[in-house]
């Protein structure tokens, strides 16, 4: 799928196809989704080694917010400065082990342990303890401070390295800022976040979001939205991408529909288009929305010059290694980060943030509070439910003794590449 730009711009997202790899055809196996000893190398070797998304910066614009976050056996705490910048501590007072902070979020001017009281700056720095000169062997401040984590910014996230000697964001990231950077992700704002505990591995969760070859399977609605077949598929060094065709629909249903589906229709109306003034073929809806979009984006307080026709409509869909998968389109965005569980190969954290485009001349909505949940207890949305209640199955079956690995089509290539990229860190 080549992009038909009609506008002349600076900078763009890249449309072209990327060269294949050569990534092979054997069996992904099993083990690397269902055995503990597996999990224990993706912590020594690519957990602590990779940058991973910690919060959103609009999670803590003042000085003293913090936010507390997981990842493995890790709890990790973000606090915003009084010199503004972010920082990253191990959630660990160096006393007796105490976390400095049990709640998800909330705003302190100093991180104080419940405990005994011990205290630290933003900066991570301990700045006061009862009864120091109790301690006969002293208090060396400089040594109990906080441990701090490597913390960088981009796209209106916090990032964050276990890694004290890695590469820098920048170099982890390669394309993407490139790639993405027209998309301006730090003037969306969040709607949505929720974490749900699921009953499967954490890449099994990855995988079902780096195919569309399931969607005629249990997505059958979605035939009248989007076309499944003529899907570009980019593998790139480290992330990947494809490019899915929306506002159509799927060749697989072997004829092109005669009136406008209701899903479509309700597209047109989200965007402000009548339906019943639409005058044209099925095939012909998205280049409409596009041309719509494109001649309405000033009125509507929007700037669309920097995206090309088919980012107007089209998904945009990235996995920025390991574990980040961005549904992107030119007004909102579909966030999803999978976590490992602590101790079970067979659980995960599935992190869901929606982000829409806020008109130039419309405030920001509030932030959305943080749910934490158990599977099956919030509907995510009837594609995602659909998705997620498959899963646990999924990861049942890899445990069972007459199943081997993952036999993989050429559809589903981006899982093969998410496994070269992941076996990479795990050898070396």
């Amino acid at each position: 799928m080549v992009a038909i730009t009609r506008v002349k711009q600076s900078v763009i997202t890249p449309a072209e196809k990327a060269p294949e790899p050569n990534l092979g055809s054997e069996l992904i196996p099993k083990q690397r989704y269902t055995t503990p000893e597996f999990m224990a190398l993706e912590w020594e070797k690519l957990w602590t080694k990779v940058w991973l998304v910690g919060c959103r910066e609009d999670e803590i614009p003042e000085t003293g917010d913090y936010l507390t976050t997981d990842i493995g056996t890790e709890s990790l705490l973000i606090v915003r400065g009084e010199d503004g910048k972010a920082r990253t501590f191990y959630n660990v007072c160096n006393h007796r082990g105490n976390q400095v902070k049990f709640d998800h979020s909330g705003n302190s001017r100093t991180l104080q342990c419940a405990y005994h009281f011990w205290e630290y700056d933003l900066t991570g720095r301990l700045v006061s303890v009862p009864d120091e000169q109790d301690f006969t062997q002293g208090c060396p401040k400089d040594q109990l401070s906080l441990k701090t984590i490597r913390t960088d910014v981009w796209g209106g996230w916090v990032w964050f390295s276990l890694d004290p000697e890695g590469e820098s964001l920048q170099e982890y990231l390669g394309i993407i800022p490139y790639h993405l950077g027209p998309y301006h992700f730090d003037r969306m704002a969040m709607v949505m976040n929720v974490t749900v505990e699921s009953d499967c591995n954490w890449k099994t969760s990855v995988d079902a979001f780096n195919e569309v070859y399931h969607v005629q399977c249990i997505h059958p609605e979605l035939s009248y939205t989007i076309d499944d077949v003529d899907v570009q598929i980019d593998l790139y060094d480290r992330h990947n991408r494809y490019l899915v065709p929306y506002h159509t629909y799927s060749p697989r249903l072997g004829y092109e529909p005669h009136e406008v589906p209701e899903i479509l229709s309700n597209q047109l109306k989200a965007v402000g288009m009548n339906p019943d003034d639409y005058i044209g073929r099925v095939g012909e809806i998205r280049s409409a929305m596009q041309d719509y979009k494109r001649r309405t984006q000033q009125e509507r307080g929007v700037d669309y010059s920097e995206l090309n026709d088919d980012q107007l409509t089209d998904n945009y869909h990235y996995m920025i290694f390991p574990n980040l998968t961005l549904n992107i389109f030119s007004d909102r965005m579909m966030l999803f980060r999978q976590r490992p569980h602590e101790t079970d190969p067979n659980k995960m954290y599935y992190d869901v943030t929606v982000h829409v485009r806020v008109p130039d001349n419309q405030p920001r909505p509030p932030m959305p509070d943080h749910e934490h949940v158990a599977f099956g207890e919030r509907s995510l949305g009837l594609v995602l439910d659909q998705d997620a209640v498959n899963l646990p199955h999924v990861q049942k079956g890899m445990n069972s003794a007459a199943f081997e690995g993952l036999w993989i089509s050429s559809q589903e290539r981006r899982i093969r590449h998410m496994h070269h990229t992941l076996m990479k860190y795990i050898e070396a």
